[in-house]
């Protein structure tokens, strides 16, 4: 004989399915926004120019360089100002990341364990640097909240590391708008406290989208210490060459 289906036996089974739906539609939404976010930076390609300044109480300086991306795997960034710093850059490729300095005509080749340390000097990583998309593939994401500001829509995003994934973060918390603008991105530690935030100042339109015209990447508890990033220009969804994102191209420039 076959077990007597009550009305609670049936309410029950509809709660546990309802749920059981739930869960995976919120995580996979957040993981969607922030790919979205991702692709807004980048596009299908891009090329840009940018000016990078690195704050310290008793001293500042500024660069200026460029950069080039194709999907979410390649980018190359070459500083172009000042003239002592010219000709430095820092190749993309998938999981691996080379540098290049001219004063010591040297490609060196960034091991992992060196990924979250400081981009030359700055309050940026190498792994920011890159903004590469590891986040998507090593965390578990969660939507918090949708929070209202300026007239958008922000989704509150909660990013976890997969109990395997190769991070230094204990969990990272971002705040996205509805038109994939990134606004800030906190990173805590593995005591979940925030130890660096990162946010956009200014938001506008360049190369057909709206993106951060202006970010700033600080430390919590260290007081008048910044970096400061600031768009001067972009195009989007361009033909790069693929020899761009060549060691060769890194240490003899041709685009």
């Amino acid at each position: 004989m076959f077990p007597r289906i009550t009305r609670t036996t049936m309410l029950t089974a509809l709660t546990v399915f309802n749920l059981a739906s739930i869960a995976p539609a919120q995580a996979l939404d957040a993981a969607a926004i922030i790919k979205a976010a991702m692709d807004q930076w980048r596009g299908t390609s891009s090329h840009s120019t940018m000016s990078m300044t690195i704050h310290r109480p008793d001293w500042e300086r500024t660069m200026v360089m460029e950069g080039w991306t194709a999907g979410d795997k390649k980018s190359l960034v070459r500083v172009l100002e000042p003239k002592k710093d010219a000709g430095n850059g820092t190749l993309l490729i998938g999981d691996n990341m080379w540098t290049f300095s001219p004063k010591v005509n040297r490609v060196i080749k960034i091991p992992s364990s060196m990924m979250n340390q400081s981009w030359m000097g700055s309050d940026f990583s190498n792994k920011d640097i890159a903004r590469s998309a590891d986040i998507i593939d090593q965390y578990h994401h969660s939507l918090l909240e949708t929070q209202t500001a300026d007239g958008h829509k922000v989704y509150v995003i909660q990013s976890v590391p997969k109990e395997d994934a190769p991070v230094v973060w204990g969990k990272e918390v971002l705040r996205i708008r509805d038109d994939y603008v990134l606004l800030e991105h906190t990173f805590f530690d593995q005591d979940m406290k925030p130890v660096k935030r990162m946010k956009t100042s200014k938001v506008g339109m360049m190369g057909g989208r709206m993106v951060a015209l202006q970010e700033r990447m600080a430390k919590i508890e260290t007081k008048d210490e910044y970096t400061e990033f600031k768009m001067l220009s972009a195009k989007f969804d361009i033909s790069v060459p693929g020899s761009t994102f060549t060691l060769s191209n890194l240490r003899n420039p041709r685009f």
